[in-house]
């Protein structure tokens, strides 16, 4: 609707002159607002370098670590367990520096999506070479488009926002516990390398005894060299074993430096405790799928990005509402002062977003169906880990029970080589024995401990003894003061 009127010629030059202040002042405040574009570019030997200068023992760590409620009588760090390496890549490890960064992205749009349509400002001017002296040459005009909202849009693109950007921040938090997960499969890999390089240099030194039997015998004549040969096999065979466990321990070594963001120098200087003990008596006993549905936090996201995508059509759905604009102005038209008002609006009445609708309609249900299946997994995992549980458990207590007989068949030979009823070489292979009745018990402990770490990340719940301790990891995980 458009509404034209003359205005007093008195008031022209009043007019101009009005326009004239607007227009420098409007030019004033944008040219004050603009900002500079500062080049920002990324150096690699200096991100290198700053990597190598991470440092588990200074100042800025420790001062971190005492933020989170981290014993201070406990500094400086002397044996590093799985919560003082988890605060450690919760405040060295890259990863999490792109969720945080992806986070404060998020909180941009959320700020951004409560910003309204700001007003135009629309002016021109026109010269007419009419000769007639009775008209003016001139023409101005100025007219100012204010756009109004409707249908609460706003209110619900600021909903969408929070809700993608507390997914956003969950994400650090899922990212934090990742980390803390992957550090402990990786101690739990550790403790067994250690394990098995104890036990197979103990086997390799009963290996040796046993050639040296043999050479002995081959010569004073009472064994046959096949026998010294097989005696040397065995021996190679497990001295190579020995070196591939060794060697793995350094790969076990750079993958632990790899999950806590530092350089691998610093992490082989580390005393490390690898007795990370989980009692079995903190696995609930009851509503386990209740458990990994309550502290999920893929859950709690999927959750946020379902409400978003409500969210979502809730807008498009707002959308079938045009937005109006009203456009006052003024204008001084070759001898002739004009006021007018104008109001216009898209025609989306039309189509009522129809297409629009449909698609986030589709989008929500798409939302749902992975939100179920996400549950159905994490209900069908918390089953299946608690049963490699027990079963781990099971396989462990036969083997220990193999231990013990074996231990006392083994103290048996020992009474019977004191009286003489057998030599060394059967001593020698009871040891054997012995050494390999403890591989299979560190084989079933470590499969117990894997299953364990398994059931702690489908709960993504501590199962440590000290249960207080992995609160606070946890707290710390998603906590985003305190960072360097």
């Amino acid at each position: 609707m458009i509404k034209h009127a003359k205005l007093n010629t008195n008031h022209q030059p009043r007019l101009l002159r009005a326009i004239a202040l607007a227009t420098c002042f409007s030019t004033a405040l944008t040219g004050c607002s603009f900002q500079q574009y500062s080049a920002k570019p990324i150096k690699p030997a200096t991100i290198a370098a700053k990597f190598e200068l991470k440092d588990p023992s200074g100042k800025s760590f420790t001062e971190y670590l005492l933020n989170n409620g981290y014993p201070a009588e406990h500094l400086p760090i002397q044996q590093w367990g799985l919560d003082e390496l988890t605060y450690c890549a919760l405040f060295f490890h890259p990863s999490l520096d792109v969720a945080r960064a992806q986070w404060r992205a998020t909180q941009s749009s959320e700020a951004r999506a409560a910003q309204g349509p700001a007003p135009t400002l629309n002016g021109n001017v026109a010269h007419s070479d009419d000769p007639d002296p009775t008209k003016k040459p001139f023409a101005f005009g100025l007219s100012i488009d204010v756009p109004i909202e409707t249908a609460n849009k706003r209110d619900i693109r600021i909903e969408n926002a929070q809700h993608l950007s507390q997914a956003a921040k969950l994400e650090i938090a899922q990212t934090a516990w990742q980390l803390r997960n992957n550090i402990a499969q990786t101690l739990s890999e550790y403790e067994f390398n250690q394990t098995q390089l104890r036990l197979l240099s103990a086997e390799e030194l009963r290996r040796a005894e046993i050639v040296n039997i043999y050479q002995k015998r081959v010569s004073a004549g009472a064994a046959s060299n096949i026998e010294l040969s097989n005696a040397k096999l065995q021996l190679q065979t497990i001295s190579a074993t020995v070196n591939s466990a060794q060697q793995n321990k350094l790969i076990l070594l750079s993958k632990l430096a790899s999950n806590v963001g530092l350089p691998l120098a610093k992490v082989e200087v580390m005393s490390l405790a690898i007795d990370h003990k989980r009692s079995l008596d903190n696995i609930p006993k009851t509503d386990l799928q209740t458990t990994a549905l309550l502290n999920r936090l893929d859950i709690r996201i999927a959750l946020e990005r379902y409400a978003a995508a409500e969210a979502k059509l809730k807008l498009e759905i707002a959308g079938q509402y045009p937005d109006i604009v009203i456009s006052p102005g003024a204008a001084y038209e070759f001898g002739d002062n004009i006021w007018s008002l104008g109001l216009s609006g898209l025609l989306s009445l039309l189509n009522k977003n129809k297409v629009a609708i449909a698609e986030t309609t589709t989008l929500r249900e798409v939302e749902a169906a992975q939100f179920e299946a996400l549950q159905t997994k994490v209900i069908l995992d918390a089953s299946i880990a608690n049963a490699e549980v027990n079963q781990a458990k099971q396989a462990l207590e036969h083997q220990q029970r193999l231990l013990t007989q074996q231990q006392s068949n083994t103290q048996r030979m020992q009474r019977k080589l004191a009286a003489g009823d057998i030599d060394r070489l059967e001593m020698t292979y009871a040891k054997l024995e012995d050494i390999n009745a403890e591989k299979n018990v560190a084989i079933a402990n470590f499969q117990l401990n894997k299953s364990l770490d398994q059931l702690e990340n489908t709960l993504q719940k501590p199962l440590a003894d000290d249960g207080a301790a992995g609160s606070n990891i946890v707290k710390a995980a998603i906590k985003l003061e305190g960072k360097k």
